[in-house]
């Protein structure tokens, strides 16, 4: 009873914090307009009976889905989320693996200390963190101050409420979330897989990309998915650091719910949203399995 107690502890959190979750947004996507508290007519109502459930859902025709693929700015805010997410990802995996890569190859006794310092900034309101960063990139901030001291620039930089702010935002604030599992994989390699590497004449940086990089992508992987798929959705630091032209769906989400009060239309992008999210994951766990059958 203990182990099936054990087993059966993740599928009741995933029940009550994902699923339920996500099938009372779903009812409300069904749902009708209304100007009520809360501002929406149920389409579905149990206590109606199984033969009116029943009536209702023959009807249904999914209309707040058929509006979202008809509108481009549903379209534009998914596809800007998306690619902005990717490019923020990118970036962060090319700043996080030296910084994984030089704490793993650190001496032992300084890798805690390292680590303390990647996980510092998480002392710290994510709120207050993104601020700092107004304080930094406004025009008369920090960075441009120090810019023309120096006699870098002769005007400042226009990179407040920009694409480029909005990035910056996002690789400062997921940075760790890439590091720490990087240097999960990245601890764990056998060190005298190098050296015996390097004993059959290869070059050191032959050795990483045939040695240390293949033993490291499951947490490329890991780190990848823990970035890109909070980003995709992140509504703070676009709505801080972004502009008027940058979309991104976690903003038009919040202007449905909270400007144009349509719950069923904002539900239904929610729906959307993690869909596009969740199944390539679970597609790629699948191939994962695939392959790991196949090898046995």
């Amino acid at each position: 009873m203990r182990k099936w107690m054990v087993i059966a502890a993740p599928y009741v959190w995933l029940l009550l914090f994902f699923l339920i979750p996500f099938f009372i947004v779903f009812k409300i996507s069904l749902s009708e307009s209304e100007i009520s508290i809360p501002p929406y007519a149920p389409v579905f109502d149990l206590s109606e009976g199984w033969e009116a459930f029943k009536t209702k859902f023959a009807l249904l025709d999914f209309e707040k889905y058929a509006f979202i693929f008809s509108d481009d700015l549903y379209m534009a805010a998914y596809w800007s989320s998306l690619k902005i997410a990717a490019v923020a990802t990118f970036i962060t995996l090319l700043i996080a693996y030296p910084l994984a890569y030089g704490m793993a190859r650190a001496p032992r006794e300084w890798q805690p200390t390292l680590m303390m310092f990647v996980i510092l900034p998480f002392w710290t309101s994510f709120l207050i963190r993104v601020y700092a960063w107004i304080g930094i990139l406004k025009n008369e901030g920090l960075l441009n101050a120090f810019l023309l001291h120096i006699g870098a620039i002769s005007d400042p930089l226009q990179i407040m409420n920009t694409t480029t702010a909005v990035y910056i935002g996002i690789v400062y604030s997921y940075l760790p979330f890439m590091v720490l599992p990087l240097y999960a994989s990245l601890e764990k390699i056998d060190q005298r897989l190098l050296e015996a590497a390097e004993d059959l004449g290869s070059p050191p940086w032959k050795a990483f990309w045939q040695v240390t990089f293949p033993l490291s992508i499951p947490g490329i992987v890991a780190g990848c998915f823990l970035v890109f798929i909070p980003a995709t959705g992140e509504f703070v630091i676009p709505d801080l650091l972004g502009g008027s032209e940058t979309l991104m769906i976690g903003k038009t989400l919040w202007s449905e719910f909270f400007n144009n009060r349509d719950w069923p239309v904002a539900s239904a992008v929610a729906v959307l949203l993690l869909l596009v999210l969740i199944v390539p994951i679970v597609a790629f766990q699948w191939a994962q399995q695939r392959a790991r059958e196949a090898g046995r």
